[in-house]
């Protein structure tokens, strides 16, 4: 990797902070969990990683750019399925090197990464976190690789849906199972639907995600 004097470049990047297409790491010692974050940022609008930057913004400079490099491309080849297009660049800043870690949006998702026991999980990019993708978010996904008409008319359980999220403007997969009282899986279904449709968006809480319909959004 070619080494760039950009000591401005990346102070202007840090300035900004970890937000929703920008993360922090002091150093890579797990392949996995780095997967979690090119996951994150593969399934929501891509983003940038600073590799040698500490949490607060302090650069403190990666002790091995080969080995960190290695570990982000055996993040990205082993423990991402399908991998996600990224690109590295390594940077010299205030005499240390950081890489920079640049992850393209997928345009098939889910981008899955494998957990401890290999077992897939999608992972969405919200704010400065890395958080768990729904079932909906899960099943929306797969409903936009078929393509499927308008929804045209509101069967008894998606009236139920409306007229609740009209009276209480938010709605988890639980409260929609048991006030409708229909299966989960159906519930996520319908949700699923709403959100295609772009009739309802999922809003992320302290207590996992909830649906709103989007002309309640807009006027929050």
């Amino acid at each position: 990797m070619y080494i760039q004097d950009s000591s401005g470049y990346i102070l202007d990047l840090i300035a900004k902070g970890e937000h929703q297409e920008q993360d922090f790491k002091f150093e890579i010692t797990d392949a996995r969990k780095i997967a979690k974050t090119l996951s994150a940022f593969a399934n929501t609008a891509g983003g940038r990683l600073l590799v040698g930057v500490k949490d607060n913004g302090k650069i403190a400079g990666v002790r091995s750019a080969e080995e960190e490099g290695h570990q982000i491309v055996s993040a990205a080849q082993l423990y991402c399925k399908p991998e996600p297009n990224f690109g590295i660049k390594m940077h010299k800043a205030e005499g240390k090197t950081v890489l920079e870690v640049v992850v393209n949006e997928v345009v098939q998702k889910p981008c899955y990464a494998m957990d401890a026991d290999n077992a897939p999980k999608a992972y969405l990019r919200i704010h400065d976190e890395n958080v768990l993708a729904s079932p909906v978010h899960l099943r929306v996904w797969k409903m936009k690789r078929v393509q499927r008409g308008a929804l045209i008319k509101y069967s008894a359980q998606e009236q139920v849906l409306l007229s609740h999220l009209s009276k209480n403007k938010t709605i988890s997969i639980s409260r929609y199972c048991e006030i409708a009282s229909i299966p989960r899986q159906r519930a996520i279904n319908t949700l699923a639907k709403f959100v295609h449709f772009d009739i309802a968006v999922p809003i992320y809480s302290e207590k996992g995600f909830v649906y709103q319909l989007i002309e309640e959004q807009s006027l929050a």
